[in-house]
């Protein structure tokens, strides 16, 4: 079933969390392992909008529906980074516009290519390029709502958890959209489906993984998909995929995840 974007529109709001007390992580701090993966997570949400500028010079921006849910995206993955940025700073830990000023600054010339690179592409593929784009972006949301899970359930901290719980909830109906888009966009051609499966075979890598550290991706994604929790839900986010037109059998979580384990 399609989801609609006036779903997206009616739900659509900033994430919530005024009414719990960060104060809480005085008495019970999350240790640091779980704070590098919340500094990870927090640089990557604010990237969000980095994401967005490659995006709009593709033909998806011909798309009043598609453009009305990146504007919604865009605006919800600001308020997850800005909840992470609130659990770092109660930690003492460097969050906000310094740090990801810091980050962009050093990202050098192939983050500043990136968008000719993707108007490239859109001459060369077309609308099929959408396709590729949505289906990547329902991975990149597989992947990221499982991390936060997985997050969670390390933590163990009650707190922590129900702030997570809250930001997952937004990033399932992001899910949502960009897997209905990309189930619509592969079904309909057979080029872009052959165009997805093989850009996602030999490009794909976790999200962040581009603009971070790569000992950072490695770091975050041994921690939290290594142990049997975490292949297990690899092979969940494996089964999901498979479900798209064109896309079965690729294992792309299980084949970069399991080489960490």
């Amino acid at each position: 079933m399609r989801f609609a974007i006036q779903d997206s529109k009616r739900l659509a709001d900033r994430l919530r969390w005024d009414d719990l007390d960060l104060s809480g992580f005085e008495e019970r701090p999350l240790d640091n392992d779980a704070l590098r993966c919340l500094l990870y997570m927090h640089d990557v949400e604010f990237h969000t909008a980095c994401y967005l500028r490659d995006l709009l010079v593709s033909p998806a921006h011909v798309d009043p529906d598609l453009t009305s849910f990146l504007s919604i995206w865009a605006y919800e993955e600001l308020w997850h980074g800005e909840a992470i940025a609130a659990v770092l700073a109660a930690h003492g830990e460097s969050s906000g516009g310094g740090r990801v000023h810091a980050m962009r600054t050093n990202l050098g010339a192939a983050d500043r290519i990136r968008p000719l690179v993707m108007l490239g592409g859109s001459w060369l593929a077309g609308d099929n390029l959408v396709a590729l784009q949505m289906a990547w972006g329902a991975i990149n949301e597989m992947t990221t709502q499982a991390g936060y899970a997985l997050l969670g359930a390390k933590a163990a901290n009650p707190l922590l958890s129900t702030l997570l719980k809250r930001i997952m909830v937004q990033e399932g109906r992001h899910l949502d959209f960009y897997a209905s888009q990309a189930d619509m966009r592969l079904a309909r051609s057979a080029k872009a489906r052959r165009l997805t499966r093989n850009a996602l075979r030999w490009l794909w890598s976790p999200v962040g993984s581009k603009v971070m550290p790569s000992d950072e991706t490695d770091f975050l994604t041994s921690y939290l998909f290594s142990d049997a929790q975490g292949i297990a839900a690899t092979r969940r986010i494996d089964r999901r995929i498979d479900r798209l037109p064109g896309l079965d059998g690729l294992n792309l979580a299980s084949r970069w995840f399991e080489r960490l384990s």
